[in-house]
């Protein structure tokens, strides 16, 4: 009996922030094929897995705020390489927005939007990713304000 390896892990976050009409997340679309994604990167050193999903989501969408410690969930998907696709398995950390930065490392190569969080779901391709995104108004609410 053979045992597969275990798939490469990347980290992800979705922003997220409640508006007006209620939980809205922010998607970008990828570099290469332009489909709706959430922002993800490999591990990087140093860094705990939610601190590098934070990363990758002020690099990519320009967005900073407040992670959460537990994952919201996974999903895989297959990652488009040089060498061809590899499956992924991907960890994926809420991210409450905060504050976005008006210059940040891939602004002009990703077109940003917010979507209601079903509205999200029913854009990007990836069913695991959708999935989540569909529970994520079960799993996420509004900070409380401090109190005046």
């Amino acid at each position: 009996m053979t045992v597969a390896a275990p798939l490469p892990v990347q980290y992800a976050a979705v922003p997220y922030r409640f508006g007006e009409s209620g939980l809205e997340v922010l998607l970008a679309t990828s570099r290469d094929t332009g489909r709706w994604v959430i922002p993800k990167g490999w591990p990087m050193k140093g860094r705990k897995p939610r601190e590098a999903a934070a990363v990758e989501a002020a690099e990519e969408a320009g967005v900073r705020g407040a992670v959460r410690k537990k994952p919201l969930g996974r999903f895989v998907y297959w990652k488009r390489m040089a060498e061809g696709y590899v499956l992924c398995d991907v960890v994926v950390f809420g991210l409450e927005v905060r504050s976005m930065l008006d210059d940040f490392r891939e602004k002009g190569q990703r077109t940003l939007a917010w979507f209601p969080a079903e509205v999200a779901a029913d854009k990007v391709e990836e069913p695991g990713l959708s999935t989540l995104l569909r529970r994520l108004p079960d799993r996420v609410r509004p900070r409380k304000k401090a109190a005046a």
